[in-house]
């Protein structure tokens, strides 16, 4: 270990593993260390399911009824990938596609009035829908069609918006859009949490709606994907993409220092030993002295015997609950997978329902969500505080992550990818960087 590399990377994240990868096809000199036994850190899934009740220190073992422990894989934190999202495209580019396989989820439903609707994106279903009039469906109908044909460079197009500068709230005014369609719109199809959005310029609405639809487009049943055995596949895909191109990966490592000198990185000391570095990149976990608090997220594993209640039985599906709805700032999400994914037993169902907290009892923000999964089998409640860095690494050359948040889709991870990286490199990050130079054998690590 006593060696020199360019970057050092502590955790296995899905933020860390991207970049490990992102770095390694870019041709430098990569160490990837995690003080865990397991891939993943905080965005890990966890297996066998005894080991999920350890981690929560419920006390026991898992019931009979809940099938084979090995069985499951079950997320710490739930999020889905857009079809057409940034996730996808690194995916694609880097052919880590190889080691997954994915599955449509089956649905995206949102919550009026106690109840949940099938979430309405296309011409066709908002003409269906019974969460609007007559009236309020064409209107709806029209501003679709004028975002699936706006073009940001092509001012014909705007018909009298200014994208960088009219704001969404202004934009739902010259359609005439009553509230409930504001509310799904914008965090239904926007993907929004809160409703800051509506006093902005309207140009990021417009492209995260596209973007909903482009995705929708492409497999027709939900705009969203979910890779068989558990999201915890996705960061060993990319720790794997790493060290075909020279990546070394050591797990189970103590991290006993990082080594500073004139205020910048030198190296990390683990077991005595020293390893030499010119940039590091950390979760939150390893410098908590160059991180601050953003704000707690609560998240609720929920084991299920039965899909949820109106969703046509579907196997997979999310559920958003508008913050309007139920007199909040920030939406709740639910995300349910089954063992249609080999993330559960069979005819077992995994919801997991996340938000941002507000109040000193988070576990009673989420009773909405929770009634509409009863009956629930068994529960693992976890409250996790979000750090942002305070420290940019312009000076110190350590480029730390931020925490998960509470969306349940990875645009605001590929964000943060996007955004260290430019701190390192000091150039815009670029997809294409992320091409593969290699080819991989049959799957297995030998270079041709």
């Amino acid at each position: 270990m006593n060696e020199e590399y360019d970057v050092i990377v502590l955790g296995t994240g899905l933020t860390e593993c991207i970049l490990s990868g992102i770095m390694s096809v870019n041709g430098k000199r990569v160490l990837h260390m995690d003080r865990n036994s397991y891939y993943g850190g905080e965005s890990a899934s966890v297996t066998p399911l005894e080991d999920l009740y350890k981690r929560f220190n419920l006390p026991g073992s898992p019931p009979d009824s809940m099938g084979r422990g090995r069985d499951w894989n079950v997320d710490l934190i739930p999020k889905f990938l857009m079809a057409c999202g940034q996730l996808v495209k690194m995916l694609m580019l880097t052919e880590v596609t190889r080691y997954l396989d994915f599955k449509v989820v089956e649905g995206s439903f949102v919550y009026k009035g106690g109840k949940i609707y099938k979430v309405p994106s296309t011409e066709a279903e908002a003409l269906g829908s019974s969460l609007m009039g007559l009236f309020e469906k064409r209107r709806f109908r029209k501003f679709l069609v004028y975002v699936a044909s706006f073009e940001d460079d092509d001012p014909k197009t705007h018909e009298g918006v200014d994208p960088r500068k009219t704001t969404m709230r202004d934009v739902y005014k010259k359609f005439d859009l009553g509230q409930v369609v504001i509310d799904f719109t914008g965090h239904a199809l926007a993907l929004y949490r809160t409703d800051d959005y509506l006093d902005r310029p309207c140009l990021e609405t417009i492209k995260r709606i596209k973007l909903y639809s482009e995705s929708l487009a492409r497999y027709g049943k939900s705009p969203y994907l979910y890779p068989l055995y558990g999201l915890g596949e996705l960061p060993q895909g990319f720790a794997r993409l790493s060290a075909i191109y020279g990546g070394t990966y050591m797990l189970n490592k103590p991290i006993e220092e990082i080594v500073m000198e004139q205020g910048r990185v030198v190296g990390v000391k683990s077991e005595g030993e020293i390893a030499r570095c010119k940039q590091l990149i950390c979760d939150p976990s390893y410098v908590p002295d160059r991180v601050c608090k953003a704000g707690q997220v609560i998240r609720v594993i929920c084991i299920l015997n039965h899909a949820i209640k109106n969703t046509n039985d579907a196997n997979s599906c999310q559920i958003i609950i508008p913050q309007n709805q139920v007199n909040r700032k920030s939406d709740i999400y639910i995300c349910m997978i089954s063992f249609a994914h080999n993330v559960a037993a069979q005819g077992k169902y995994i919801a997991i329902v996340s938000t941002t907290v507000e109040t000193s009892d988070p576990e009673s923000e989420i009773i909405p969500a929770l009634e509409l999964l009863e009956p629930i089998e068994q529960k693992f409640v976890s409250l996790s505080t979000l750090y942002t860095p305070s420290d940019p690494g312009t000076e110190s050359q350590i480029f730390i992550s931020r925490s998960y948040d509470a969306t349940t889709h990875f645009e605001t991870t590929c964000d943060d990818i996007k955004d260290i990286y430019k701190r390192m490199m000091g150039v815009e990050f670029d997809f294409e960087e992320m091409k593969r130079k290699r080819t991989d054998v049959f799957g297995e690590d030998e270079q041709q």
